[in-house]
């Protein structure tokens, strides 16, 4: 009966580990604060003043390609058309803090 139980909760364990959203990298509360100050001019609740149709919206980030925390730290750091570089302004571990906040807020519809 033990032994019944024990791989019954060891599958119940799995099965709710194989649902859980994937962990993100950066620190999301610290990414809000380096957003806030840097990108919140272009993209407050995850708009686009520079291009209206390409938001921060997860459906956006989706169709172009840029619902990864890489694509989005690539982004943030070569900049591309009206978008500057950050790379030179911000650290990699704040670029990456960034990406995870953006991605999260994507997630739960800014």
């Amino acid at each position: 009966m033990k032994k019944v139980l024990s791989i019954l909760w060891g599958a119940i364990a799995l099965l709710s580990l194989s649902f859980a959203s994937p962990a993100l990298a950066g620190d999301a509360t610290h990414g809000a604060q380096i957003f806030s100050a840097n990108c919140a001019v272009c993209h407050m609740g995850g708009k686009n003043a520079v291009n209206p149709s390409k938001t921060l919206q997860k459906s956006d980030l989706e169709q172009f390609g840029m619902n990864s925390l890489e694509a989005i730290k690539t982004q943030v750091s070569n900049g591309k058309n009206a978008m500057p570089a950050f790379s030179g302004k911000l650290s990699s571990s704040d670029i990456e803090d960034v990406a995870t906040y953006v991605l999260s807020q994507a997630e739960a519809g800014w």
